[in-house]
């Protein structure tokens, strides 16, 4: 595998799409979002900006625009993303940082994403566009879509909470129900994908350059350093992405002395990358997955699993499977000191038991825990939690 290294001597307007597998490079084009050969691809690393570089007045991730992949006078379609607060608490005995990615607008981490892809695809004059999600994703996509004048098409689980569904359907776009599970809806996007433009939030590359500006603002957060580890969730690992290319790009330029390390959870009952990088292997290894109340995680088969797995291991981290009475009980512990979080969030605030446990988190550290989402996106699953019934 090539690993996505960093050119710090290519300008920023010379970026292009790279293949991290083979080392292909295309054009920068957001109309493309896979390779030739089927394969995901990544933008070429920008320069990370310096203090001075941030437009403070912006509250909202373009403020770090000179590092996105959009042409300097399209607008950016915003909503007030990325500003997210970072909240100080001790969880288990462990000082951590909770990064509250739930205040972004459609309510999860997702509208970073959304906001750099959908501004690229409406700079190209793009009215169409076709997403598949297990909730948050589609929403955040429908939302951004809204607000740039776009037609979203999003196909779901049929399983998928209604909270989600509801949310994207307010938003004006067609939301299209998959029978079968969260592969499934994947397999019938990629098929429709062939006549329409692909706003895949697991396949575009735009996408994650809008993920990476949460490795940028923790930075900023934390006083322009890096804390020494940051605990999130994966499903597809667009956060574990995210923060692999934006803190890679910041030590490139000198704004920081290491990388942290990327210390992820999954549901113990569909955790295809722990299986993976506790096999020591490069890519899916067999495993009899099985449903989750962690649904925004249910990935059986990540398309960027051996580029998320580099990425762990490239900043010296590990993986985490968490059962689902701990994740209900990180639910109710979270909900007691004020946080309400949804299932496939708490799952990294209880993975920081596991780590601590095993001497990840050592006294005196920065730990941010990331926590993806909230609690109002899943009323079934949260409600059964609180009643006991989990």
């Amino acid at each position: 595998m090539v690993t996505p290294g960093v050119d710090a001597s290519r300008p920023s307007d010379q970026r292009t799409l790279c293949d991290p597998r083979s080392g292909r490079r295309y054009p920068l084009d957001p109309l493309r979002w896979r390779g030739d050969d089927g394969t995901p691809l990544l933008v070429s690393p920008a320069r990370a900006p310096a203090p001075g570089d941030i437009v403070a007045a912006d509250r909202s991730l373009w403020r770090y625009r000179a590092a996105l992949p959009v042409p300097p006078g399209a607008p950016g379609i915003s909503l007030g993303e990325g500003c997210t607060p970072l909240l100080a608490r001790t969880w288990g005995g462990v000082e951590v940082g909770f990064k509250l990615e739930w205040f972004n607008p459609s309510g999860s981490f997702k509208d970073r994403g959304s906001s750099v892809l959908i501004s690229a695809l409406a700079a190209q004059g793009v009215g169409q566009v076709l997403e598949d999600s297990s909730g948050n994703g589609g929403s955040s996509v429908a939302a951004y879509c809204a607000a740039a004048g776009v037609e979203a098409t999003v196909l779901v689980p049929e399983h998928t909470s209604p909270a989600k569904t509801l949310q994207a359907t307010a938003y004006g776009a067609r939301v299209t129900p998959v029978p079968g599970d969260r592969d499934a809806t994947a397999a019938e996007a990629l098929r429709r994908a062939e006549h329409t433009v692909y706003a895949s939030h697991n396949w575009h590359p735009y996408f994650l350059e809008g993920t990476k500006t949460l490795a940028y603002e923790i930075w900023e957060d934390l006083g322009f350093r890096a804390p020494d580890a940051v605990v999130t969730v994966a499903g597809a690992g667009s956060i574990v992405l995210g923060c692999d290319l934006g803190f890679t790009e910041l030590l490139a330029a000198g704004r920081i002395a290491a990388l942290p390390r990327l210390l992820v959870a999954q549901p113990a009952n569909c955790a295809p990358l722990h299986a993976a990088f506790t096999a020591d292997a490069e890519g899916p290894v067999p495993g009899a997955w099985q449903p989750t109340m962690a649904e925004g995680t249910a990935i059986k088969e990540p398309v960027r699993l051996p580029e998320v797995l580099a990425a762990v291991r490239r900043s010296g981290g590990t993986t985490a499977a968490i059962p689902e009475q701990d994740i209900a009980s990180a639910v109710r512990r979270l909900a007691a000191t004020g946080l309400y979080a949804e299932p496939t969030s708490a799952t990294a605030a209880a993975a920081v038991d596991v780590f601590a446990e095993r001497g990840e988190l050592p006294p005196g550290g920065t730990t941010v825990v990331i926590l993806t989402g909230s609690a109002l996106k899943a009323p079934t699953a949260t409600a059964r939690i609180v009643k006991g019934v989990v």
